[in-house]
């Protein structure tokens, strides 16, 4: 049996979605183990799963806190300056630290989340077996495919190449300091130089959230890509969270803006107005950004209940429509119960998950800062009135049930190192 070590971005999203893939790892009598600076220990829910801290020194105990603050809400051009520039600086310490820390663990092989371009370059570094995984988008590239953070569809005509060659131009000289960081970090390891993601993506196998139905028309992908859909536990854990009393007789919404957006407590007011005005029931669930005065707050201005979390899959499965920010584990989520969305994208992928939802015609995006409750009131009412939203989703909800999700991963991992 084999050791996986596990490198990815310091977020509860990808942990989770990278949890699900490990656990179902050690059902199969593996060892695995994340890798991070300290406070990552929190997003190991799981007891069989390992946990290893490295970083100390540049990344103390309880200093997650204000990267995980910045990076939710970085305001303008030099807020967003400084989450690059944190992330370089995770980037480097992973860099310092993974190869003693894959030594000393006996590591055989590294789950290397696409996001994060230390696990890819340290493999290398070291001559070890690894496989990338796309928690969010896939960052691999092609001609005519946005980039992930963009909000606009694909295309071969001369414009749309155009536009996506210059909107890459742009995203990659704003991430200069994460590339130069990258750069130094694989001078100093000894492995050909660059310094973009998508230039340390496994040669052995790539496995990504997506399916191939619900994702822009991909010509270059290698055959060693695998589109598996939503990577979610597969044991018989119960969830203990329950929905509350539904009534049948009017509309039930969920409402959730991922575990990194929960603090937005003025967007959730409009929402719980909209839903005031479009007489729906709603679930609001805000991921233990708000605290109770604000949540009491959302329930005189709408909602019918409000919560930390919430059951998401049992939620969907519920719900006529949902409203969210467009983060892809929601999307997945949304289109395998064949759930209308309604997005409002914030920030990083989530512009590329609305982008997706409407190339599918399965939602419908508004604007997350501009948007007021009277007009997302009737981009509901919309979502719920118009059954074709439903009718596109079937066929793709057929598809993440055939794609194979944790499962299929797994056996994909196994097969890889076969």
């Amino acid at each position: 049996m084999a050791h996986f070590g596990v490198v990815a971005p310091a977020f509860l999203s990808h942990f989770t979605t990278l949890g699900a893939l490990a656990g179902a790892l050690v059902d199969r009598g593996h060892k695995v183990t994340f890798i991070h600076r300290p406070d990552a220990a929190m997003f190991v829910r799981d007891p069989r799963i390992g946990f290893h801290a490295v970083g100390t020194a540049t990344h103390p105990p309880g200093s997650l806190a204000a990267s995980m603050r910045l990076a939710a809400n970085p305001g303008g051009p030099l807020g967003v300056s400084r989450v690059i520039g944190d992330m370089a600086r995770s980037t480097t310490m992973l860099c310092e630290a993974l190869p003693a820390a894959v030594g000393r663990l006996r590591v055989d092989v590294l789950l290397a989340d696409q996001m994060e371009a230390a696990g890819g370059l340290v493999a290398e570094a070291l001559c070890l077996p690894f496989i990338s995984i796309a928690c969010a988008l896939p960052v691999n590239r092609e001609p005519g495919i946005p980039l992930p953070v963009m909000p606009f569809g694909p295309g071969t005509d001369a414009k749309s190449l155009k536009i996506v060659e210059e909107s890459t131009r742009v995203y990659d000289w704003m991430m200069r300091p994460h590339r130069r960081a990258v750069e130094a970090q694989a001078r100093r390891l000894g492995v050909p130089v660059r310094g973009m993601l998508h230039e340390f993506l496994s040669p052995h196998a790539q496995i990504s959230q997506t399916v191939e139905a619900f994702e822009f028309p991909r010509r270059a992908l290698p055959s060693h890509f695998h589109h598996v859909g939503p990577l979610r536990p597969v044991t018989d854990r119960p969830d203990t969270r329950t929905l509350p009393a539904i009534a049948a007789d009017r509309p039930f919404v969920f409402a959730s803006l991922g575990t990194m957006q929960g603090g937005r407590f003025g967007l959730f007011r409009r929402i719980a107005q909209a839903c005031r005005a479009a007489d729906v029931q709603l679930l609001l669930a805000h991921c233990g950004g708000l605290d109770a005065r604000q949540a009491d707050a959302l329930k005189t201005a709408g909602a019918t209940w409000v919560t930390d979390f919430a059951p998401q899959q049992a939620a969907l499965a519920r719900a006529d429509a949902v409203i969210s920010h467009a983060g892809w584990n929601t999307v997945m989520d949304a289109v395998a119960a064949q759930t209308p969305m309604l997005a409002l994208p914030i920030a990083f992928d989530h512009p590329g998950g609305a982008a997706r939802m409407r190339h599918a015609g399965v939602g419908i995006q508004a604007s997350a800062r501009f948007t007021g409750a009277s007009r997302l009131a009737r981009h509901l009412v919309r979502l719920l009135d118009d059954p074709t939203f439903t009718q596109r989703l079937e066929p793709l909800a057929a598809k993440v049930a055939q794609a194979g999700g944790t499962a299929r991963a797994a056996d994909i991992v196994e097969a890889a190192l076969r």
